[in-house]
């Protein structure tokens, strides 16, 4: 599909004041302060190894370190605000201590939340919900002034799976972001990321759907976020586990970075700056 000629695509996001480019794919590494989140080697619940696999990421080449402490799989046990506040601030404040060059993305859809973990230092805010499930969230968002990960999602962790109805769910995607941005710039929020939400309220075969169109998203002139890692749209077609799905998780990711990816949202970041290595190396030459 043609480039817009009017208007360039959004490629820079102010994080903490530290400019990050995204002329080029970057690596988002995720660390579960959960004891649930579907893929076992991502929970992190004591802090000795949240800064370990921060480390572990940080030297492997990730751009951005994701910190969730809220489990957003299907069917996922519904915890307090202060139980997850509680989670995931003693975790920030070590890696703000630790490393402190890093770039750190919070995953919530509480507002309290993101403003706790903003004021002990992280970056960025990655709401599910696009703002469906706390009112304040843009609001904070907007005056706080950082970058926010605006995904796609119907319902909740524990209902969405019930709601993967669809005429055509790219257009029901587009036109929701096109709402929120909307919303979201009335408000002062620039620094905007997309997020498909695969997996999210979508069967499989529509997440695939949704994949190969995501390069219309372009259109839309602002950075876009892949998470496909070691999901089920991956592992239940390869018919293995999560704890199998590497290889097509690289596939997928090369794929995504085919059809604009910006940013990887990954359980594996060597594996994922190898992707883009390879990416880079085949677009360069065109």
């Amino acid at each position: 599909m043609a480039k817009d000629t009017f208007f360039q695509k959004k490629v820079t996001v102010n994080a903490g004041g530290k400019l990050i480019d995204l002329s080029s794919p970057k690596i988002m590494g995720i660390i579960n302060i959960t004891p649930d989140s579907f893929f076992a080697e991502s929970r992190k619940t004591a802090i000795a190894d949240v800064l370990q696999q921060a480390g572990n990421m940080l030297a492997d080449g990730a751009a951005f370190l994701d910190l969730g402490a809220y489990s957003s799989r299907p069917g996922a046990t519904d915890i307090s605000v202060q139980d997850e506040t509680d989670r995931l601030l003693p975790a920030v404040e070590a890696i703000v201590k630790q490393y402190p060059d890093a770039i750190i993305s919070i995953d919530t859809f509480r507002a309290a939340v993101a403003e706790a973990a903003i004021k002990a230092g992280a970056h960025l805010i990655n709401d599910i919900s696009g703002g469906a499930l706390d009112d304040a969230m843009f609001a904070t968002v907007a005056r706080l002034q950082v970058p926010y990960i605006l995904m796609h999602m119907k319902g909740t962790p524990q209902t969405m799976q019930q709601l993967a109805n669809y005429e055509d769910i790219f257009a029901e995607v587009y036109d929701y972001f096109v709402q929120k941005i909307h919303q979201l710039k009335q408000l002062g929020v620039y620094d905007i990321i997309l997020d498909p939400g695969f997996g999210f309220a979508k069967k499989a075969e529509q997440s695939y759907a949704l994949m190969n169109r995501m390069q219309e998203l372009e259109r839309l002139q602002l950075p876009v976020l892949a998470g496909i890692s070691r999901k089920k749209m991956i592992y239940g077609l390869l018919e293995n586990t999560a704890d199998e799905a590497l290889n097509g998780t690289s596939a997928l990711n090369t794929i995504a970075l085919m059809k604009g990816a910006d940013i990887l949202r990954v359980h594996d970041v060597k594996e994922a700056v190898e992707a883009v290595k390879i990416y880079q190396a085949v677009t360069s030459l065109s």
